[in-house]
């Protein structure tokens, strides 16, 4: 099943990541997590589809998705940051990609923050944020998406931690998410554990973590 819907609104997140609300299907439903594949509804590029994981929640108006531009692959991203309100997108049926199993540390590279917006923004509406802390990496502070939002969101400021692996400024951790990093932060390793970004990014960090004494079944990576 497929679906044609109107971009509304868009805007800037970061310098390259722009927000993109679209109409909603009637009766389309998801959780906060999911995905579904996009392609946008012009000639040329109806067939090149990519996932993108929802960052509304299932009782807003409309959809949105936050979307990181790639200029150097010449491919949709770069197409999607041209288009305008009244451009058409194509969806497809939402599908499985991070599931909330419960209180954790997120840890997130770059965009990779995406498919846990809607997560966080559920468990902040329902007031059961506590018990949860978010590791966002980025390289440098202008590459940080919606940092005013998670500094509101986050109220125990030691559960918010903002590292830049390309920038020294205060008001930051100013290094990679490491073995030595993990140690110093985390105290539990029997949590559960939530990993999205960079292939690399994920894989190392998954490692790290096993290696610290984390579960395999504690541990929840896209795909």
């Amino acid at each position: 099943m497929k679906w044609a819907v109107k971009i509304l609104h868009i805007g800037f997140v970061t310098h390259d990541v722009k927000s993109f609300t679209v109409e909603k299907p009637k009766n389309y439903s998801f959780i906060p997590g999911q995905a579904t594949d996009v392609s946008i509804n012009k000639p040329g590029w109806k067939d090149e589809q990519r996932p993108f994981t929802f960052t509304s929640l299932a009782e807003d108006p409309n959809l949105e998705f936050i979307i990181k531009e790639y200029p150097q692959h010449h491919g949709v991203t770069e197409q999607l940051h041209k288009l305008k309100p009244g451009d058409e997108l194509i969806l497809t049926e939402p599908f499985g990609a991070i599931k909330y199993k419960g209180p954790g540390v997120f840890i997130a590279g770059g965009a990779g923050i995406t498919p846990f917006i809607a997560i966080l923004r559920r468990l902040e509406k329902d007031n059961q944020l506590n018990g949860n802390v978010l590791m966002f990496s980025n390289k440098t502070s202008e590459d940080v998406i919606l940092e005013k939002e998670f500094e509101g969101m986050f109220k125990d400021k030691e559960n918010l931690i903002l590292t830049l692996t390309r920038e020294n400024k205060k008001g930051y951790e100013n290094r990679r998410i490491d073995e030595q990093f993990l140690k110093e932060k985390i105290k539990d390793f029997s949590q559960n554990f939530y990993i999205c970004g960079p292939p690399p990014f994920v894989k190392d960090i998954k490692n790290v973590l096993k290696k610290l004494g984390a579960k395999t079944q504690s541990i929840t990576i896209e795909g």
